[in-house]
């Protein structure tokens, strides 16, 4: 059964009175219930719009054309009102993007909490449900530190965690790797990939990096706005990609790095 399902989506954005951008030019997606999907493409392909939609954070353009379809799990999206779309989102969705978006004032665990807030849980249920939610993404031992006081890899599960303190249906990452070296972007991959087999929670990634696609059960490509079909290749492989090293390995190597990506050579 799907869980998340387009038809017909599209998507312009215009720029200035002579100026626009076709996004998505009709788009048909499935996803199904308990996947892990990534969407792949180059820059410019809409992967990143595609997900904007299907996560309910931008609407469908319904002129120029048949008119589009937008269901999550079961339910007719596309004919929700604002508010419903707001609470859908809120409490059935969790969100990962490639800047960790943390409140610089906050600490790990106020962070966290504040979406389970903005879903409509009591102040004291979302504290208790944001420190089991950092457990889970092991920092329990952090939750009072602030976003400046934590490596880009921590920052990132802190992101994780607030993205799973709802248990949400499905979680929609955009370039979530992005900001990571190769072995933090493995602890974070690992992670999604514990809370998809474990939880039975559908994930979405968008990405630009093969070895992220590898790790998914399905790659959606695409280019030009539009999904490219099986078998037909997007392009040659960017060089030098990292793989991703076991933690044991890790661990046997020596300490590891703040996380962030550093400059390229």
């Amino acid at each position: 059964m799907s869980l998340l399902e387009g038809s017909n989506l599209r998507k312009t954005y215009r720029l200035s009175r002579r100026t626009s951008v076709e996004a998505l030019r009709g788009v048909d997606v499935k996803i199904a219930a308990g996947e892990m999907v990534a969407i792949m493409g180059p820059s410019g392909s809409g992967k990143s719009t595609l997900m904007h939609l299907l996560g309910l954070l931008h609407a469908p353009d319904r002129s120029d054309g048949p008119a589009p379809g937008l269901w999550f799990d079961g339910t007719d999206a596309g004919s929700l009102s604002d508010r419903d779309r707001t609470r859908l989102r809120a409490r059935s969705m969790g969100f990962v993007f490639q800047s960790f978006n943390l409140v610089p004032t906050l600490t790990a665990e106020e962070n966290v909490a504040l979406a389970a807030e903005y879903a409509g849980t009591s102040r004291g249920a979302a504290r208790t449900a944001a420190r089991e939610a950092l457990d889970s993404v092991g920092l329990a031992d952090r939750a009072g530190h602030r976003p400046m006081e934590l490596s880009g890899g921590e920052q990132q599960r802190v992101a994780i965690a607030r993205a799973i303190v709802n248990d949400p249906t499905v979680l929609l990452g955009d370039e979530p790797t992005g900001n990571l070296d190769s072995a933090r972007a493995g602890e974070v991959l690992g992670l999604l990939r514990t809370f998809n087999r474990e939880r039975g929670q559908t994930v979405v990634l968008v990405t630009h990096d093969p070895e992220v696609g590898a790790t998914c059960d399905r790659i959606i490509r695409m280019r030009d706005g539009r999904i490219v079909p099986a078998g037909r290749p997007l392009g040659p492989r960017r060089p030098n990609q990292a793989t991703f090293e076991p933690f044991a390995a890790r661990q046997r190597r020596g300490p590891p790095s703040t996380g962030i990506a550093g400059p390229p050579h």
